[in-house]
């Protein structure tokens, strides 16, 4: 009863917070910026000159102001906008003047990269013109794309990818740009005429980045404006084919096995309807994918990795739920997510690839409902037949901003157990709370069942955050209750049997405008705590503080700190093979700091340290990297993670090592190298990815991984095992 209260008071609180809300869409569009945008038969020739008769007669934006550093101030640089669109095509171009073009930073060459640290631009398309989700593209001076899908409005899921056509150039007036998007490449409601949209311009050199429709120092969904006039576009008969050939050949060092492989697979879409999207996958390949970052787990609790496969981040935002899974600046909370697409096509236990043999996904809006259903046929494993999994969630817009959802899942990817799940959630959001501040909320509420557990399978949660993006003060608070036997095994759940309790705070001060180097201050400050539901006892505490950060006009950055944690292990915890903590309550204190270089520099080194206490010894704490990027073509990131660890029960060394080491030749042509190595795996780890895209929708990979046995030490490296893929894929449109 003490814990049904607990969550009433926090689902009383957020319901108050509704009531006196004035949401971005409930003051009317007359207080949104707006234009028409023409529609146009002519075509661009999409080659980065703004030659063409069509920006003639297009629309055009010139209206752009500052939110960084100065909000809503006078922009340095002047900048021009144009729009059209025609049946099957949004175009976009972009004159950017610049007063020293010698000064445009463009080093970014490899597709689909980071581009922070260029000059750029980017622009959102909300399609459904609802404040809740849309669409971001992003171009630098080489014409590199990068884009992303915000699956909440305060949460860019960037490695969500879409085909579509770019191309850049640098004059001696600044630089320009031409942008045409499929409308196949989109979904959008056909009965409106009106999108949100707003872009941005950044000139990396002097950290200033404006906008034409912006917020409280903000771009998203929920800060556009809209262009109207949007009638009778085609995506064609909306069919996209995607063949996919895979040859590879493994070895096994250990045993001095090899092994051939030959994968044809296919991947299909269909527009069924302009905003309601199906998909089916036959023989699905991974072997392309991004590798994951390596981690070390020195906690009790499960790490969570993100999605980086296109067939399950495809209307990614469609299967959010309740706010978890990260998004926004204070809630990054994964405990509890019903869905955790990982558990599909991986071995949970070893982290291997399962073959899935067939997928089906239907995704999209019917009104102000928000859709979506996957079913996947894995393949059989090792002790394991292909198991079938479904998931089935539905959302309906209520309010200006806000949803009321339910999820079901069914089926174990990785067990022959029956389990299902069922789920409702309330998400709210108020973008304009007050003149500064934006207001969201969350409540959940999920139930398992599963054969052989009778125990509490009950989850749910409640979060309140108050944020601003300019001075003042900021916050969150939150609830989270799992049952013991809570089990969803299509989700993510690393801790059970426990409630939390956290609260968050942060306090930002902006500097005069004439200030010579300093452009921020701030302070942060985050409190948790688990709790475990059968004992009360405290499970794990900490109490993290920042509080000094200070941020200079060029990007760099110089913070320090302290934090505070308790532990409470009801059975010891044998932290290192051989190194055992007893069971107990041990309370630590740590000193931390931080200096980072921005990446606006050539060479930008950064340096962290944590040190103090640990359980009953001592820990010292060093993280070290830099980047360096002399030109476009070239990349260096070193990352370096020591720590020193002294205990009674015995003493380690943790070493975490990670390079990035990428060559772009141009704009089509990136070799792309991760090496990582960890001292408690003792493996060494290569993934080399040589990548040609003549076009978006079109590529062709060469791909290798290689790993070694260290034995502890890199004067020793053995080989484990190796592989080399060739894979090619191509998008046919219809």
């Amino acid at each position: 009863m003490y814990k049904a209260r607990i969550f009433i008071n926090y689902l009383v609180l957020l319901c108050l917070a509704v009531l006196p809300g004035h949401d971005l869409l409930a003051q009317g569009s007359a207080s949104r910026k707006s234009v028409e945008i023409v529609r146009t038969d002519l075509q661009p020739d999409i080659d980065g000159v703004l030659d063409d008769e069509i920006w003639k007669t297009a629309t055009v934006i010139t209206d752009m102001h500052q939110f960084q550093p100065v909000d809503q101030g006078e922009p340095s640089e002047r900048s021009v906008f144009y729009l059209a669109y025609s049946e099957r095509f949004f175009y976009l171009a972009a004159r950017l003047y610049d007063s020293d073009p010698s000064a445009i930073s463009a080093r970014q060459l490899v597709q689909g990269q980071n581009m922070q640290f260029d000059d750029a631009f980017e622009f959102i398309l909300d399609t459904f013109n609802n404040g809740r989700t849309g669409y971001q593209f992003q171009v630098n001076p080489n014409g590199i794309r990068r884009e992303g899908v915000y699956d909440q409005p305060q949460n860019l899921n960037r490695d969500w990818t879409g085909i579509w056509l770019v191309e850049s150039r640098i004059d001696d007036e600044g630089w320009t740009a031409e942008v045409a998007i499929p409308f196949n490449t989109l979904n959008f409601d056909p009965a409106t005429d009106t999108w949100g949209f707003t872009v941005a311009r950044t000139i990396a050199r002097k950290q200033e980045e404006i906008a034409w429709s912006s917020f409280n120092r903000n771009i998203n969904p929920t800060t556009t404006g809209q262009i109207t006039g949007i009638r009778n576009i085609r995506q064609g008969i909306g069919l996209d084919i995607i063949p996919s050939i895979a040859m590879a050949a493994s070895e096994n060092h250990l045993n001095d096995t090899t092994a051939d492989r030959f994968d044809p697979s296919l991947n299909v879409f269909y527009k069924i309807t302009p905003n309601l999207t199906g998909a089916v996958t036959f023989n699905t390949d991974f072997s392309a994918t991004e590798v994951d970052n390596r981690q070390v787990n020195l906690t009790r609790f499960s790490l969570f990795f993100p999605e980086k496969r296109d067939f399950f981040l495809q209307d990614v935002d469609i299967f959010s739920f309740g706010g978890l899974g990260g998004g926004g600046n204070f809630n990054n909370n994964q405990n509890g997510i019903p869905f955790y697409s990982r558990r599909v096509g991986l071995n949970s236990r070893t982290g291997q690839p399962v073959d899935i043999d067939a997928g089906v996904k239907m995704t999209g809006r019917v009104g102000q409902w928000n859709v979506g259903a996957l079913a996947v046929q894995q393949g059989d494993s090792p002790g394991l037949d292909g198991q079938s999994v479904f998931v089935g969630r539905a959302a309906i817009n209520v309010l200006s901003e806000s949803s009321i959802g339910g999820i079901f899942t069914y089926g174990d990817p990785n067990s022959e157990t029956d389990n299902n799940l069922a789920g409702m959630d309330f998400r709210y959001q108020n973008t304009r709370f007050s003149d500064r501040y934006t207001m969201r909320g969350n409540a959940w509420y999920q139930q398992t069942d599963t054969d052989g557990r009778i125990g509490d399978d009950k989850a749910y949660g409640v979060r309140i955050n108050m944020d601003t993006q300019g001075d003042g003060f900021g916050g969150s608070t939150g609830y989270t209750y799992v049952g013991e036997d809570f089990n969803p095994a299509l989700g993510f759940a690393n801790l059970r049997g426990a409630e939390t309790y956290s609260l968050m705070g942060r306090f930002r001060r902006f500097f005069r405008r004439d200030h010579p180097w300093l452009r921020t201050f701030n302070m942060f400050g985050r409190f948790d705590h688990d709790r475990d539901l059968a004992t009360g006892e405290m499970i794990s505490e900490s109490l993290f503080t920042r509080f000094i950060n200070l941020n200079t006009h060029r990007g760099d950055q110089f913070g320090l700190g302290v934090s505070r944690s308790r532990e409470g292990l009801s059975r010891d915890f044998e932290i290192r093979p051989g190194v055992v903590i007893p069971a107990g309550k041990y309370s630590f204190l740590n000193l931390n700091g931080q200096l980072e270089f921005s990446n606006q520099r050539n060479f930008a080194p950064r340096i962290g340290f944590n040190m103090g206490e640990y359980y009953d010894g001592d820990r010292r704490q060093y993280d070290i990297g830099l980047e360096w990027r002399p030109d476009e073509h070239f990349f260096l990131n070193l990352n370096y993670n020591y720590q020193d660890i002294e205990l009674p029960y015995g003493d380690f060394i943790v070493r975490l090592v990670s390079a990035n080491v990428n060559y772009a030749f141009n704009s089509k042509w990136s070799w792309v190298n991760l090496v990582q190595y960890d001292n408690f795996s003792s493996s060494l780890g290569i993934n080399s990815r040589l990548r040609w895209n003549p076009q978006a929708g079109e590529d062709l990979f060469i791909v290798i991984n290689y790993n070694f046995d260290s034995e502890g030490t890199f004067s020793r490296l053995s080989r484990e095992r190796s592989e080399i893929a060739l894979k090619y894929t191509k998008t046919f449109r219809f």
